[in-house]
């Protein structure tokens, strides 16, 4: 009977020895940014966490498989697959039963990570409370997966263009911490503020890496970490504010709704800001990469 969880064998060897290990998504390889963008970044974001000293472990589903550890040429077929599904916890089960392909969202990448025994995980920003989810009800899977899997998400915020006080404040309500990097401010995303507090500011790796290991050790479910997008690569807001508003007024009149949203959205935001804010988005996925790839090595440390 074939597997439908797979660790690669050198994931598998790094968790059996306490090696530090970080899990890293494949929703950006195939929806995040265009081919062949997407299996260059994935390969640049692996890079970052094995120059921390940490070994990375991308996270996909193929042929059936939910697999923790793809190697470049799985992460290349799964990126090949014709109009391949974003996969989170509500669909990833139909998908490996049929025998599918597809890639992790930040929910889904979760789940894989905990199971595996990874505590550690880059993202570049978190699902959340949509802006119309008063009247739709929208809100990501990936708070809900936060607060059930022991795992520390290292992300610059939510994706900006969510309901980012309402997002902060269901992470309080579901117990998740929230732990600036250097910052008193959640981020988000592509600004390195929001005017929201978090719940505690570090300074240093050794001391984040101190919480997180407390908070595992005290209770249950996962951290967020906070990791504002470098200063020199912030997009003013100058120009992401009126590309927002933009954006998102196009959202209500054509009508769009559900999974739909935020790509659409994003991909306005890179029309209208001329490609910063692709350019932005690199910048603080790299970033995340390497603090993770530092947290884990901490963690992994100090166990």
């Amino acid at each position: 009977m074939k597997e439908s969880f797979v660790v690669a064998p050198d994931v598998r060897a790094s968790l059996e020895a306490g090696r530090a290990v970080v899990a890293l998504e494949s929703t950006l390889v195939t929806h995040g940014l265009p081919p062949p963008d997407g299996l260059r970044v994935a390969a640049e974001l692996e890079d970052e966490v094995r120059a921390a000293g940490a070994l990375p472990a991308t996270v996909g589903v193929l042929e059936g498989a939910l697999r923790v550890g793809l190697t470049p040429e799985e992460l290349a077929r799964l990126a090949a697959t014709p109009k391949v599904t974003k996969l989170n916890p509500g669909n990833l089960a139909a998908h490996v039963a049929a025998g599918a392909s597809g890639s992790t969202t930040v929910a889904a990448t979760m789940l894989a990570a905990a199971r595996a025994g990874i505590r550690v995980f880059a993202t570049g920003g978190i699902g959340g409370v949509h802006r119309d989810a008063a009247e739709t009800g929208d809100v990501s899977a990936d708070v809900f997966a936060l607060a059930r899997h022991p795992v520390a998400v290292v992300c610059a915020g939510a994706k900006a263009v969510l309901d980012l006080p309402r997002t902060v404040e269901l992470l309080e309500t579901l117990g998740v911490p929230v732990i600036g990097l250097g910052t008193d401010e959640f981020p988000s995303f592509y600004r390195r503020g929001s005017g929201l507090p978090v719940d505690a500011r570090v300074e240093t790796i050794a001391e984040l890496a101190a919480v997180v290991r407390a908070h595992f050790e005290l209770g249950e479910g996962g951290v967020l970490v906070a990791n504002p997008i470098p200063v020199a690569d912030e997009l003013p807001e100058d120009v992401y504010e009126p590309a927002l508003r933009q954006a998102l007024r196009e959202v209500g009149e054509r009508g769009i709704r559900g999974r739909a949203v935020t790509p659409f959205l994003l991909d306005r935001l890179r029309e209208s800001t001329g490609g910063r804010s692709v350019t932005a988005n690199l910048a603080l996925l790299r970033n995340d990469a390497r603090v993770a790839g530092s947290l884990a090595v901490e963690l992994a440390g100090s166990a």
